[in-house]
């Protein structure tokens, strides 16, 4: 039996959409591609992966600033 993970058939669907050029996109394209990216976050938020992802960018942002100060 076959198993997707929702996760990652939106992470391949955001993947497609974000290749296609800028000047092609219509207002509502733009926003069904990010409601696709929100969705994303919520799916992989709770997952260690995205535990990950947060700590990595809460670090890079507490660096970004201390080096402004």
């Amino acid at each position: 039996m076959l198993t997707i993970n929702v996760a990652i058939l939106l992470a391949v669907i955001v993947i497609l959409r974000l290749r296609r050029r800028t000047e092609a996109r219509s207002r509502l394209d733009e926003k069904f591609t990010v409601i696709i990216v929100l969705a994303l976050g919520v799916l992989i938020a709770p997952t260690p992966v995205g535990q990950g992802i947060i700590s990595a960018l809460g670090q890079l942002a507490s660096g970004i600033t201390q080096s402004a100060r």
